[in-house]
């Protein structure tokens, strides 16, 4: 049986700066295991659909609710990988945090947060599907930002 987890890829741009360096990733860091860094994810509860256990998640782990973040359209990602022998699952949505200076909070699950851009990011997320996820965002970003 394949374990599934959802939660979204968050990001932040930064007003000060002009693109691609205004933009920065969400990651937090696991207070359990091998402490790796991870944007908000979590399983999906019995009879809970994927989005609902995106958004459940990030409030639990980020602090964040639908007042704070936009879902931004047309960018959904899964990743397959194995842990600790059992296939698992992990499907992504892409979402802005509106307002860039609002705090997060961290629960028990985590122990440190990071707002990074890709270079950061992708050394902090050490494995490699996640990196390529990350930069599949950038990639999205970038075209996104040169159709405005």
């Amino acid at each position: 049986m394949t374990l599934r987890a959802c939660g979204f890829i968050i990001f932040r741009r930064l007003v000060q700066h002009p693109f691609p360096g205004n933009i920065e990733y969400l990651l937090l860091q696991t207070s359990y295991g091998e402490h790796h860094w991870t944007p908000p994810k979590g399983h999906v509860d019995p009879g809970e659909d994927d989005l609902t256990t995106a958004w459940r998640e990030t409030q639990e782990e980020a602090g964040f609710s639908e007042e704070h973040l936009r879902v931004v359209d047309g960018f959904l990602q899964s990743l397959h990988y194995q842990v600790r022998g059992k296939e698992k699952e992990v499907v992504y949505w892409l979402a802005e945090l509106r307002e860039p200076g609002t705090k997060v909070k961290l629960s028990d699950e985590h122990r440190d947060y990071r707002w990074a851009r890709l270079d950061e990011a992708c050394r902090l997320a050490k494995y490699t599907d996640l990196q390529d996820t990350l930069k599949n965002v950038q990639r999205f970003l970038e075209k996104a930002e040169k159709k405005q």
